[in-house]
């Protein structure tokens, strides 16, 4: 490196400025090796200027290096064929890439086929000599002498992949302010020796640069998902909610749908909007008495309704599906609350993943994380569950929130939440809510008196309304690009 620094010093002072392309090929070296001298040359003040430069050139590609040694794929096919004709046949299978050179060959009109002949198509020459163009022109480029290639030529033979294009960056180099051929490298440590010898004194040595920044810490990075997701957890705990369990994406069709009132024939149970487990393919163990009752529920109806008036059957029941909503842990939880000797309030939250059968598109994946709040006391009503998913969004700073009625299984009455969207201008629906019903409380123990109002969203549509995405592919999966991991500022609470 230093040996190269100082030829190319020389080489400034005898020129005046020089082309570190240029030097690199006049010196036998790889042009990095110059780059390289020429940063460190920077790096000491001002002894050199710099200036880039970006020139184009055209390379023959790896099929345009054989045609430049053999010739074109058209002039083969016309040597290929003798004075007296060959089968097109024979022609074709014994010439290389003789589709392309059979159509140039006919286009310039070198070749003729009589498909009179007994034997098939036969290709006779038609002309006696031919210049083969494409090779010229091609050794041309090779020797960068390209003043008779025309640009629609080059450009054909771009088409044709013969050539290609490459971008070539250089510097042009000239003297600086305190421009030198002799170069001493500054030292930067005051040590023992050169204080016992006094060497200090007439040593140069590189100045301190308090303005520097430090070195940037090598840490990890969090996902914008994973940010709005430890929001919405401290948001739910500062409203005094308690974080449940749902570390199984694997569940019954018991507890993702029976237990929530969702009868056997509903769409939602189809395999084209779940995922069904096929090994192992069924579950078992479940509670008996209460799933008497479900099934009581379901086929009979009680506590004040008629039911759906089917023949409820186990075996649908059993089937082990990826489950589709987190309100299957919900379901759970309100069970093994209504097992307890005395009811108390609570307050429950989730945030985890489920899965849906959905084709993909711009706002829709077939994975996602899924939020949900449950609550459950006595006397609540549709006006705490809007006041609460209110004080929910404001604490993320969403607040043009609408509800629009919505039909559940397991609420009634129930909501679809919207919000708007700022990057797609229009409103987007972000979650769905409602009061539990009667039929998924009271097989479950619970006293008549209580009521539970519950929510749900994705984690996804709303970091897309925070972040300002308008394509929930750019957000998760293969299409990400990291460098937004790196460079998204922290969500923060708008006050």
């Amino acid at each position: 490196m230093a040996e190269v620094a100082e030829k190319l010093l020389l080489e400034v002072a005898n020129k005046n400025s020089i082309n570190s392309l240029d030097f690199s090929k006049h010196l036998g070296v790889n042009h990095q090796a110059v780059v390289g001298a020429v940063k460190s040359l920077q790096s000491l003040g001002n002894i050199i200027k710099v200036d880039d430069k970006q020139d184009k050139r055209w390379e023959l590609t790896e099929e345009g290096q054989s045609v430049l040694q053999k010739g074109s794929h058209e002039a083969l096919v016309y040597n290929a064929v003798p004075k007296d004709g060959i089968p097109q046949s024979q022609l074709m299978a014994s010439v290389p890439n003789a589709n392309v050179g059979f159509s140039k060959a006919m286009s310039a009109g070198w070749i003729k086929v009589d498909k009179s002949h007994e034997g098939g198509p036969r290709v006779f020459r038609q002309v006696e000599t031919i210049k083969d163009v494409v090779r010229e022109c091609l050794e041309k480029i090779a020797k960068l002498d390209i003043n008779d290639v025309t640009e629609a030529q080059k450009k054909e033979y771009k088409k044709r992949k013969l050539i290609t294009e490459v971008k070539e960056v250089s510097y042009i180099i000239t003297k600086g302010e305190n421009f030198t051929t002799t170069v001493s490298k500054p030292e930067v440590d005051l040590t023992p020796e050169m204080i016992s010898s006094g060497n200090w004194k007439t040593t140069q040595f590189k100045p301190y640069n308090f303005n520097a920044l430090g070195a940037p810490a090598v840490t990890g990075h969090l996902h914008p998902l994973l940010k709005v997701r430890e929001q919405y957890r401290q948001i739910f705990l500062e409203m005094g909610f308690s974080e449940m369990p749902t570390n199984n994406y694997i569940e019954s069709s018991f507890w993702n749908f029976d237990a929530l009132f969702q009868p056997q024939q509903h769409p939602a149970r189809d395999a084209h909007d779940t995922f069904f487990i096929s090994d192992p393919a069924t579950a078992s163990a479940f509670p008996m008495d209460y799933l008497e009752k479900v099934k009581d529920v379901h086929s009979k109806g009680g506590y004040g309704s008629q039911g759906y008036k089917y023949d409820w059957k186990l075996e649908e029941a059993e089937k082990n599906i990826l489950r589709t909503h987190t309100t299957a842990v919900s379901a759970r939880m309100l069970y093994k609350l209504a097992q307890e000797k005395e009811f108390k309030p609570v307050k429950y939250f989730s945030i985890d993943r489920v899965f849906r059968n959905e084709n993909l598109d711009a706002t829709h994946l077939a994975e996602f994380q899924q939020i949900e709040g449950v609550v459950a006391d006595r006397g609540l009503t549709l006006g705490d569950l809007m006041g609460t998913i209110n004080q929910f969004f404001n604490k993320l700073g969403i607040t043009k929130l609408r509800f629009k009625p919505a039909y559940n299984p397991y609420t009634e009455p129930s909501m679809e939440i919207f919000s708007y969207h700022e990057g797609l201008k229009k409103w987007v629906e972000i979650g769905n809510s409602g009061v539990f019903r009667p039929e998924m409380l009271l097989p479950m123990g619970l006293p008549s008196d209580v009521s539970v109002i519950a929510w749900g969203l994705s984690l996804e549509r709303p970091t897309m309304i925070k972040y300002g995405y308008d394509n929930i592919r750019d957000l998760v999966g293969p299409k990400v690009n990291l460098k937004m991991v790196y460079e998204n500022p922290l969500c923060r609470l708008e006050k």
